[in-house]
């Protein structure tokens, strides 16, 4: 990774006084400001004197970064975020990366170039790539959904909320399970979630359990469960999310499949509209909006160098609702 101001002002074609210049704030031509800014991305270049500049004047900006905003999880935890941020005098700037990993990494160091005070990082996934720009930029960051030991993180508890789920389903006397996942790359949603309901069956030796998956979109939801109940007859499906568990209710009206006579269907998320549709949905309900308050508190913490605990994990609920049979 390119290091200096001088490294930049080669490739770039100018002197070291004008990146030294744009860098400041200064006034340079738009057709030299355009090369520098390119130069500066595609380097993934951060100032060294970034990390004093803050000691010396701190910004009242957090960063917050997003793989999407058509969620009702991220919409829920921005609003935390930015409530508790304007209660404690600072402003969020957003990022939307549109679940692209590169926009991801490049809103890091955009940030970081920005002198904002920190970030509050919603990731999908952390790559080796998203520990090297935590790395480069050397301003607090924490994790929000997903976790990491080298990187504060805020995360809910998967693996219960996992557990409560597949414990609630056999008390209902489930035995013929479709878990409905996704990928693993998510290890919050892909691995915690499902060890969690994988640790609850294994207590019942005289349970069929098949396990598919689809990805965090309720279209694609809809044709998984499709190809599924075309396959199979289960008597329940546990879906990864609560808007995986809308596509197979999708799904299951469109093929005259009844909820819950005919088939039980369960979320993750606790979303309103799990409440308003007919049957509601039975689901773990998930605290997005005190996740991003408490987000909120501890970015502010480690900004001002005070300390904050490495892991922090939030209570999850399960909510039984109409849209699973009692066999």
């Amino acid at each position: 990774m390119t290091k200096t101001i001088a490294d930049i002002a080669k490739l770039a074609g100018v002197a070291k006084s004008t990146v030294s210049r744009y860098l400041n704030g200064g006034s340079v031509s738009d057709r030299t400001r355009e090369t520098i800014e390119r130069i500066i991305k595609e380097q993934n270049y951060v100032p060294n004197t970034f990390a004093q500049s803050l000691k010396a004047k701190r910004t009242n900006f957090i960063g917050t970064v997003v793989p999407r905003l058509d969620s009702y999880a991220t919409s829920q935890t921005l609003i935390g975020i930015d409530e508790e941020l304007r209660k404690n005098h600072y402003q969020m700037l957003i990022a939307n990366t549109s679940q692209d990993l590169d926009r991801e990494i490049e809103a890091i160091y955009d940030f970081a170039r920005q002198k904002i005070s920190g970030i509050i990082l919603l990731a999908a996934q952390v790559t080796e790539a998203h520990l090297t720009a935590i790395h480069d930029i050397r301003i607090p960051v924490i994790l929000v959904g997903q976790q990491h030991d080298q990187v504060h993180s805020l995360v809910h508890d998967d693996k219960r909320a996992g557990w409560l789920m597949g414990r609630h389903i056999l008390d209902q006397g489930h035995r013929d399970i479709v878990y409905l996942g996704v990928t693993e790359k998510d290890r919050a949603v892909g691995v915690y979630r499902k060890e969690g309901v994988k640790q609850a069956f294994e207590a019942c030796p005289d349970c069929r359990v098949r396990y598919f998956e689809t990805s965090f979109k309720m279209t694609d939801a809809m044709a998984a469960a499709t190809r599924i109940l075309e396959e199979a007859k289960p008597s329940v499906i546990v879906c990864a999310t609560d808007n995986i568990a809308l596509g197979v209710i999708k799904a299951a009206h469109l093929k005259g499949v009844r909820i819950p006579e005919d088939l039980s269907v369960t979320g993750f998320g606790g979303y309103d509209i799990t409440e308003m549709i007919h049957p509601a949905l039975t689901t773990v309900k998930y605290h997005y909006f005190q996740a991003g308050e408490q987000a909120a508190r501890h970015i502010i913490q480690l900004v001002l160098e005070q300390p904050v605990d490495r892991l922090s994990v939030l209570d999850v609920e399960l909510i039984r609702r109409e849209s699973v049979d009692n066999l």
